[in-house]
């Protein structure tokens, strides 16, 4: 069991070599786009890749020379990484689990209101800085003005099965009783038939919308609690893979220190 647990630890971890280097040089490609927004990217990407692929040189040089010493540093780096992906995980599923959307009457998309959400998620969006930032990453997608090219009729429009942030930052809340003369552009000449502030912060004008809007953040929250569920699952299933890894881990690290001890012994 010694030494093949000790092979197998030493294939894993040279497989993910490979791996941290390709994740390093997709961090480094992304420095190098001209999207600003992907590129605020890049330092956690290549930490990323880093941080593997130092585990990963550890785990591989004291299975291959069966060193004891270099097995037990893998061992507490790996038994580190499933503490944070197990705390990550269950704090993922706790901030991600309010919130809804809101059925709009007559359409196939939902709205979505920031107050649903956590509060964690309420106060990141409504940090100025960091709102600024994702506010310009928006504005440049240019989603919101592709959609008059992707429904050419209104009828069209009003069947569209919209992503929250399509339906929260690129027209007003449904509340607000503003018509839509087509995908990108509403007749504002009507007083709003809602309090809601969101009704006097939208434009037609492509680079406001309704990007200063509540809605818009509710429906960035939307989106984020969608990609952190997505990641939460993946998180469990490498929690289970590398749970694994590293009780192969243990039985190759006994077996070096079983090594060790025969050495001193003779």
């Amino acid at each position: 069991m010694g030494s093949t647990s000790a092979f197998v630890i030493r294939w894993i971890n040279f497989f993910t070599m490979i791996l941290a280097l390709l994740v390093v040089g997709f961090g480094f490609w992304m420095s190098t786009h001209n999207d600003e927004c992907r590129r605020s990217l890049t330092i956690p990407v290549i930490a990323l890749g880093g941080v593997i692929f130092l585990i990963s040189l550890v785990g591989f040089l004291g299975a291959w020379k069966n060193i004891s010493c270099l097995l037990w540093t893998y061992l507490i780096m790996l038994f580190v990484v499933l503490v944070a992906i197990m705390v990550f995980t269950v704090l993922a599923f706790i901030i991600t689990n309010p919130g809804t959307g809101h059925v709009v009457p007559g359409a196939r998309f939902k709205e979505y209101r920031l107050q649903d959400y956590s509060s964690w998620f309420v106060k990141q969006l409504n940090d100025t800085e960091k709102w600024n930032h994702l506010r310009s990453c928006l504005v440049k997608s240019d989603d919101c003005n592709n959609l008059s090219k992707r429904y050419k009729t209104l009828k069209q429009y009003k069947l569209a099965e919209l992503t929250p942030m399509e339906a929260g930052c690129c027209r007003p809340p449904a509340e607000c009783g503003y018509p839509a003369v087509n995908a990108s552009y509403f007749d504002l000449s009507y007083h709003p038939v809602s309090t809601n502030i969101d009704c006097k912060l939208y434009k037609n004008a492509r680079f406001v919308r309704c990007y200063d809007c509540d809605s818009c953040k509710a429906g960035v929250a939307q989106y984020m609690k969608t990609e952190w569920r997505v990641v939460a699952i993946f998180n469990v299933i490498l929690f289970v893979i590398l749970s694994f890894v590293y009780f192969v881990g243990c039985c190759a690290r006994r077996n070096a220190g079983g090594s060790d001890a025969k050495g001193h012994g003779r």
